[in-house]
């Protein structure tokens, strides 16, 4: 199942064709998919460039062409050399700031096509690296199976960051392959599991949906406006700048009215979503 299959479902359940989601997930992988439906769409662009966390399975020992288990296996190697130590040394350089390459099977467009559509076409495509920030890369567990190692990981990263180039470089550096086993998102910019409903409760119908002023709290910091500031607002004015360069939400009751920025000295709207009275 695709992100956009969920999408679908979504619509169905909402009675809205305006919906989307912040962040696609691999049709492997499980965890959170935030969906933002009619004006909720408007912050799903602020929601996917949050941070992400996830829960994932490496396995050494073998290369695939698409760096997950899904893909054809094109290479296998002899890991009874391959220890602890090693494993925890490649991982700890993964941290930080570092430039990663994406997979290959990836939604990245190269001359307009997206990659792993060339991918299937039989064409062989190497993606540009780009910076990505690996805030955690916690190592759980271990294992030696004879022929493979399985090492559970944990990972708290920027949008971009691609955890199957996580297992394709570790198993590169220490030369005997690497790819991706499983993939869980447990995180995406302050909404976790506990807050996620199943699949099979979207298709019955039986959830409860967030206000914007509910998202607008989890995902920005909140500005609360006086009276006065939302008739400025009202009349399309800049407010008095806000304390640091972050987006801050304008809030007053329970409306969501602008998103703040700061520019040329003051806080001005860069997107208006109640009607200031």
């Amino acid at each position: 199942m695709t992100s956009h299959d969920v999408v679908a479902i979504a619509r169905r359940a909402l009675g809205t064709r305006k919906v989307g989601h912040a962040g696609t997930l691999d049709p492997m992988a499980t965890g959170v998919l935030v969906l933002g439906f009619n004006n909720g769409t408007r912050l799903l662009q602020y929601i996917t460039h949050g941070q992400k966390t996830y829960e994932a399975t490496v396995v050494l020992g073998a290369a695939t062409v698409t760096d997950d288990v899904e893909g054809e296996v094109i290479s296998r190697a002899d890991v009874s050399a391959i220890t602890n130590s090693h494993i925890e040394a490649e991982m700890v350089k993964m941290r930080g700031t570092i430039m990663q390459r994406p997979s290959s099977v990836s939604a990245i467009k190269v001359d307009g096509e997206r990659a792993y559509n060339r991918v299937r076409a039989g064409e062989k495509v190497e993606l540009a690296e780009r910076e990505v920030t690996i805030s955690e890369l916690e190592i759980r567990a271990i294992r030696h199976l004879g022929n493979a190692i399985e090492i559970d990981i944990e990972v708290a990263c920027s949008a971009g960051t691609f955890i199957r180039a996580i297992a394709r470089d570790c198993g590169d550096a220490l030369g005997v392959g690497g790819y991706l086993n499983s993939l869980r998102r447990t995180r995406v910019a302050g909404f976790g599991l506990e807050n996620s409903i199943s699949l099979s409760s979207l298709r019955a119908g039986e959830f409860s949906t967030l206000g914007l002023v509910d998202v607008a709290r989890t995902v920005f910091i909140v500005r609360e406006l006086a009276l006065d500031e939302v008739n400025q607002l009202s009349f399309g004015r800049p407010l008095s700048a806000n304390p640091d360069e972050a987006i801050y939400a304008a809030i007053s009751g329970q409306d969501l009215i602008a998103l703040l920025c700061n520019k040329d000295g003051l806080a001005k709207p860069i997107a208006v979503f109640a009607p200031a009275h």
